[in-house]
């Protein structure tokens, strides 16, 4: 945010207007005069910020004056012929400010003034994730989201809330762009809540939704029952390793029965089938990983 804007927008809350505008950068935005048509003598006149530099003008129903104001208008003011009303296009922050409308005609001169505020577009808020910050109970695991936004060039009324439905959990807001805007929640792995990041400021939001299961992909068990999931796993390999075992030397018996009768046999044949044998046995289970 510059100086110069900064300045402009402090100069702007001292004044009163008719009217006040709240448009997004990027949009447009008309300023209506409230004249269905103007006369054959009628002057329109459009002035802009604290020197009142003119910008607009039509008199005697000739063909609109514009003035770029050095440049900050250029290719962006439109005139309307038949009622006078201002549309500025493609707006931007440096044209936040106070318009002030004359109107003199054979009555006299009637003013109208018009405080326009042109905010930023924002960002879209970044939901992050740190498996450090996880901690288990006997009942629950839980975890740590953080969301974030970044490159917030425009702070005005701007406020950072995280949302279970549509029920407010906790908002922040900052005017200082030395501050970065970001916001903790817990939340429980096996919750089923839909929850949601919003940024937001007086027109406008932005909204990251959150699903836990693809912040967390791999569960996160409770302590007793990661425990419980690790002994089972522990017997089923242990189990594996005895049957093996015992396999292995059901073959050596056989071996020694078969040579008995018809000769020796060579080991290798034995000690394949044994191979293929093992290759068709099943692996253990993998212990759960657990968040402490």
């Amino acid at each position: 945010m510059s100086l110069c804007f900064i300045l402009l927008y402090i100069s702007m809350q001292g004044v009163n207007a008719d009217e006040m505008k709240s448009v997004t950068e990027g949009d447009s935005v008309t300023l209506h005069t409230d004249i269905t048509q103007i006369q054959k003598d009628d002057q329109i006149l459009w002035r802009f910020g604290p020197k009142n530099a003119r910008i607009a003008e039509i008199y005697k129903q000739s063909h609109p004056i514009y003035d770029d104001n050095n440049g900050i208008f250029k290719g962006k003011l439109q005139l309307d012929t038949h009622t006078g009303s201002l549309t500025i296009t493609n707006i931007s922050i440096t044209q936040t400010g106070v318009y002030k409308l004359t109107i003199i005609n054979s009555k006299g001169k009637s003013y109208k003034t018009f405080r326009v505020s042109v905010y930023a577009r924002l960002p879209v808020p970044v939901i992050s994730s740190n498996s450090s910050q996880c901690s288990s109970s006997s009942s629950s695991s839980k975890c740590v989201l953080l969301c974030s936004v970044l490159n917030v060039t425009d702070v005005r009324d701007v406020s950072l809330s995280w949302y279970k439905g549509n029920s407010l959990l906790s908002s922040i807001s900052v005017s200082d762009l030395n501050i970065r805007l970001s916001l903790p929640l817990e939340v429980e792995y096996q919750d089923t809540n839909t929850y949601s990041c919003v940024l937001n400021n007086t027109i406008t939001n932005q909204t990251q939704h959150l699903n836990i299961s693809d912040v967390y992909p791999i569960q996160c068990f409770g302590f007793t029952e990661a425990v419980i999931r690790l002994v089972i796993s522990a017997l089923i390999g242990v189990a594996t390793v005895a049957i093996l075992v015992d396999h292995f030397r059901s073959i050596r018996r056989e071996q020694k029965r078969i040579s008995a009768l018809s000769g020796p046999v060579r080991a290798g044949t034995q000690y394949r089938h044994f191979y293929i044998e093992l290759l068709s046995v099943p692996p253990p289970l993998h212990a759960p990983r657990t968040c402490f």
